[in-house]
């Protein structure tokens, strides 16, 4: 009697008491190769530090790998970094969502505590019980920090400069997509690294905003201290701005108001080689003007770049498809009900435009404004791409997340389009197709809806929503690119053929 090479194989393992085998079948070990299984990433939404903005929020986390069969994960939430503390909440076996990306809602008998820190960590386990080890991360709930307008506005700088390093320009460099360029000083760095900044004349300042490495704390400033001068030579220091202990790359520096012309920044430690400042933003307090207004009706157009503008030809292209209408583009961080409310003249619709960076890596203060408009104004609203995820955003800063995969049809061979779906038959997609394609740029989407929206198109995730009690729109394509293959122009051609219509009607 002959065997074959894999059943003769199949008799010899268990005689030599070999570990496992290369099968997956049910009677390999739990200590097989295949049931490693690599920890959950929790640098998705909510990811370190950042501040959210409700108190049953979604955590989202990119998924593990490996292991046999299928993952769930275990994820547990306290106001304790020991998780042995009284506010410890327990969520168990919760299956993968998408390929990529996993997400869980806080229940609603588990609501967070307001002004409250929180750690959170993950862990996946396979269908054999094999687990991957905890990832922890943390985040702080603070239901009013969205609630109005910042009263801040951005201070230009006339000049900057650093003790050493190259390209320090970058620092104060706002339209840099994804605040990604960055100064670094020389390594292995002076005793004391600084960055000076000169604004020409005397400013008052009451916040900046900083940002470094966005992938690891190689180079985060650990001390630090701001300074002021009135002559660049002799320096004192900003009562309320020395940190210490400092372990997050991105910083809210808060004080009393000051009136100088030359800022500091004095570097006392930092982690890594040398230290690293992606961005610096200052603000001083006050109200942006208000913007100019045409003679006819108009479009506003709410810039969400972080230069306050957007990457498509959006006001252009509205006043194509609407030669009636004029256009008004304000920037994010100076929108608000502060600005539009004492308007002549309202517009007859509101565009929040997309931006081209992760939200994580932008002061989301500044879009306080926008979220004041989104919830409380009856303009009609539409919202494209990263406005509209800011229409869910504005009622749960995690209520948007990455998808861990980037969607850019826009530049993709036809056959490789991304296919939509109509939901929900509604106005605005007379003229579309029930499975249409448009242009993609993003790699980020909405996962959660709040009360009082609905899904009206989607592909793989949601791609346009509805609010139920009032007339507020989003998209997450683009409606307004020209492009052979956009059947979603009639969208925005609808958007504001019906709020023209809103506007005759009252």
């Amino acid at each position: 009697m002959q065997f074959s090479k894999l059943a003769l194989a199949l008799l010899i393992l268990p005689l030599l008491g070999l570990a496992g085998c290369s099968f997956n079948c049910p009677e390999c070990p739990v200590e097989s190769v295949e049931a490693e299984i690599t920890a959950p990433d929790l640098s998705n939404n909510p990811s370190w530090d950042v501040i959210v903005t409700n108190r049953q929020p979604l955590l989202s986390f990119f998924n593990s790998s490996g292991g046999i069969g299928a993952r769930t994960y275990d994820i547990e939430l306290d106001t304790q970094d020991d998780f042995f503390g009284p506010n410890l909440i327990n969520y168990r076996d919760i299956p993968e969502e998408t390929e990529y990306v996993t997400g869980k809602l806080v229940e609603p008998q588990d609501l967070l505590i307001d002004k409250q820190e929180y750690y959170w960590r993950v862990r996946a386990k396979d269908s054999r019980g094999n687990a991957s080890d905890w990832t922890t991360s943390r985040f702080y709930v603070d239901t009013e920090s969205d609630d109005v307008f910042m009263g801040l506005v951005r201070v230009p700088v006339l000049e900057v400069s650093a003790s050493s390093g190259y390209n320090v320009e970058n620092i104060v460099d706002w339209d840099d997509p994804g605040q990604l360029s960055f100064w670094q000083s020389t390594p292995p760095g002076e005793p004391t690294p600084w960055v000076k900044f000169d604004f020409g004349e005397p400013k008052e300042l009451s916040r900046f905003w900083m940002l470094s490495n966005v992938s690891g704390n190689d180079g985060w400033l650990k001390d630090f201290v701001w300074q002021t001068s009135d002559d660049g030579e002799s320096w004192s220091d900003i009562p309320g701005t020395e940190i210490k202990g400092n372990d997050t790359f991105r910083n809210i520096v808060d004080f009393q108001p000051v009136s100088a012309r030359f800022f500091r920044l004095m570097i006392n430690d930092w982690y890594g080689y040398a230290p690293q400042i992606n961005a610096v933003i200052p603000y001083s307090p006050g109200v942006p003007p208000l913007p100019e207004i045409p003679a006819g009706d108009y479009v506003l157009i709410i810039g969400n770049e972080m230069n306050g503008f957007t990457f498509t030809d959006l006001a252009a292209r509205v006043e194509e498809l609407r030669p009636d209408l004029k256009t008004v583009v304000v920037p994010h961080h100076e929108a608000s009900l502060e600005m539009l409310n004492p308007l002549e003249r309202k517009p007859v619709a509101i565009i929040n435009s997309g931006n081209n960076a992760d939200y994580p890596d932008l002061p989301m203060f500044e879009y306080n404004g926008e979220f004041e408009i989104i919830r409380e104004s009856d303009i009609p609203i539409l919202g494209i791409c990263a406005g509209h995820q800011l229409s869910a955003m504005a009622y749960g800063y995690t209520y948007a997340r990455s998808m861990g995969w980037q969607d850019i049809s826009a530049l993709e061979e036809p056959s490789k389009l991304t296919k939509i779906t109509i939901d929900v038959p509604d106005p605005i997609f007379d003229g579309i197709p029930d499975e249409f394609t448009a242009p993609e740029i993003h790699g980020w989407a909405v996962a959660h809806l709040p009360d009082s929206y609905e899904t009206i198109a989607s592909s793989t995730y949601i791609q346009a929503i509805k609010r139920t009690d009032k007339f507020l729109y989003g998209e997450q394509f683009h409606a307004e690119i020209i492009a052979s293959y956009n059947q979603a122009v009639p969208y925005l051609e609808n958007f504001l053929e019906m709020a023209v219509g809103e506007r005759k009607t009252k």
